[in-house]
């Protein structure tokens, strides 16, 4: 019976502080009551938590945005911390499309120059993966995982112990209303004694939060030494990848002409479409010629044309007469017509 009566004395007290701070912030968002302001320095420090806050919020969402553009994978790993279970790996697009290459290269045939360049530009996708899972990783560790423990943890005992100083103002400035409304000595004496416990609490308050709010100087060098981290593992990562596609270029080297090679070795023009010039050695040899890399394997089909092999290279020209399909051909001593469609002039 006795801890009863002590509950209903104690829920009744917390119900009266709870009115009276109702009742003065009422008034004063009324203009009826006064308000104990807070110094200079004080409200500075004040607005600095409230922006510092702000902007590391938003740093920290787009931040994540810029590593998991994805929201429903962000908020998949955000269920997955709240658990404390780790997510299932799954692949990233560059290793997806790296695997998908390899796999291309391999089944059209590693040994043509497709496959080849296949497989290797698929193995360099995979090692950007492979750089970008170590840029997310050293990310979240430097630098999100710092911002996230100061909102969960330094800003919101900063947000708590502004609450409670707050609910001591109220207590504070509805004791001085007290005061100046008591008009017997008894009521001025308890109103007194009520006045110093409040302003004693309130002081007390006050400094706990004063000393938190300083502490967000400390905060913003943590920041500061995050943020270095995240840039450098950002300049890594971009140059891992730069060298990385340099290296590739470097084992591609220069792709094949789109323009003068085609998937199969062209039909040669027939002897019916060549106007004139079938003996080619009744002509002299210019003086201006030019250099041709053969493209195909070619036979000759009479005496007046110059067989081919492929990737070697020989001396072209052209003579009066002769059809635009066909150049004249001299590899050494030999000369003959050769079509044009199987070459690549050089320059």
């Amino acid at each position: 019976m006795a801890e009863f009566s002590d509950s209903m004395k104690k829920f009744g007290s917390t119900t009266a502080t709870f009115f009276s701070r109702a009742k003065q912030y009422t008034e004063e968002q009324l203009g009826k009551a006064e308000a104990t302001e807070f110094d200079a320095r004080f409200e500075s420090l004040l607005e600095r938590a409230d922006r510092t806050k702000q902007w590391t919020e938003r740093l920290l969402k787009q931040t994540e945005a810029l590593l998991q553009p994805n929201p429903g994978i962000r908020a998949e790993e955000y269920f997955y911390s709240k658990l404390g279970e780790k997510k299932p790996e799954r692949l990233t697009h560059l290793e997806t499309l790296g695997k998908i290459m390899e796999d291309a290269g391999n089944e059209l045939g590693p040994g043509t120059s497709y496959g080849s360049t296949l497989v290797k530009c698929g193995a360099t996708e995979k090692k950007l993966a492979s750089a970008e899972r170590d840029f997310m990783t050293k990310s979240v560790s430097h630098y999100l995982h710092p911002l996230k423990s100061f909102l969960e943890g330094d800003m919101k005992t900063i947000s708590t112990e502004r609450r409670t100083l707050l609910a001591k103002r109220l207590d504070l400035d509805s004791c001085k209303a007290k005061v100046r409304k008591a008009q017997t000595p008894e009521r001025i004496q308890q109103a007194e004694s009520e006045l110093r416990v409040a302003q004693a609490e309130f002081d007390r308050q006050y400094e706990v939060t004063k000393l938190l709010l300083d502490g967000i100087a400390t905060s913003h060098a943590n920041h500061h030494r995050a943020l270095q981290s995240f840039i450098e593992a950002q300049a890594q990562y971009y140059a891992q990848c730069f060298q990385y596609m340099q290296d590739l270029q470097r084992q591609l080297g220069t792709p094949p002409p789109t323009d003068s090679v085609p998937l199969v070795p062209p039909t040669a023009p027939s002897a019916a479409d060549v106007r004139g010039v079938l003996d080619v050695n009744a002509y002299p040899r210019p003086s201006v010629t030019k250099k041709a890399k053969v493209l195909y394997d070619y036979d000759a089909t009479d005496s007046s044309e110059l067989s081919l092999l492929s990737d070697e290279v020989i001396t072209v020209y052209n003579v009066p007469g002769m059809d635009n399909d066909w150049m004249v051909g001299e590899r050494g001593s030999q000369r003959g017509k050769v079509p044009v469609t199987y070459l690549e002039l050089l320059s």
